[in-house]
């Protein structure tokens, strides 16, 4: 299971303690906004691209959108979200619960600008009922990312 993935791999990094885990649904930026009690946009969001042929992921706020020219300027490509049938197979998560940790080999992570306007952010944790309370340089710790990237509007 996705969860006890995520889970695990927080453990090993340290930080098991600040996965919650919700009687609710939190698969959508609104529903984790309301499970987690905070502002949308500090819900870390993780959009799936196909980009080179490779599975690339973009931890943005909740309320930031992909910009399509930002987007091209960054990867020189135009921007191909996953399919939910890639996003399981090529990351290892189901959408509502996709996040950077436990996720599957070959997936490059990055970190959207939007996100630097907060100290804290809640990313999921593999499920549709779980999120990670995490700084921003805790988040940078443990998400694997590559590089911060500029790809987005809100």
């Amino acid at each position: 299971m996705a969860f006890d993935k995520a889970s695990e791999y927080l453990e090993k990094k340290g930080y098991k303690d600040r996965v919650m885990q919700f009687e609710v649904s939190s698969a959508t930026v609104e529903l984790a906004a309301e499970a987690v009690g905070t502002d949308p946009a500090r819900i870390a969001k993780s959009l799936t691209f196909m980009v080179d042929e490779k599975p690339v992921m973009i931890l943005c706020a909740g309320d930031a959108k992909v910009n399509n020219s930002k987007f091209k300027g960054f990867f020189h490509t135009k921007a191909k979200m996953l399919t939910p049938e890639q996003v399981h197979d090529l990351i290892g998560h189901d959408i509502g619960g996709v996040c950077p940790f436990g996720i599957n080999e070959g997936v490059t992570v990055y970190l959207d600008e939007s996100l630097k306007r907060f100290d804290i952010v809640y990313p999921a944790c593999g499920s549709s009922s779980s999120a990670v309370r995490l700084s921003i340089p805790e988040l940078e710790e443990v998400s694997g990312f590559t590089q911060w990237a500029d790809v987005t509007v809100y």
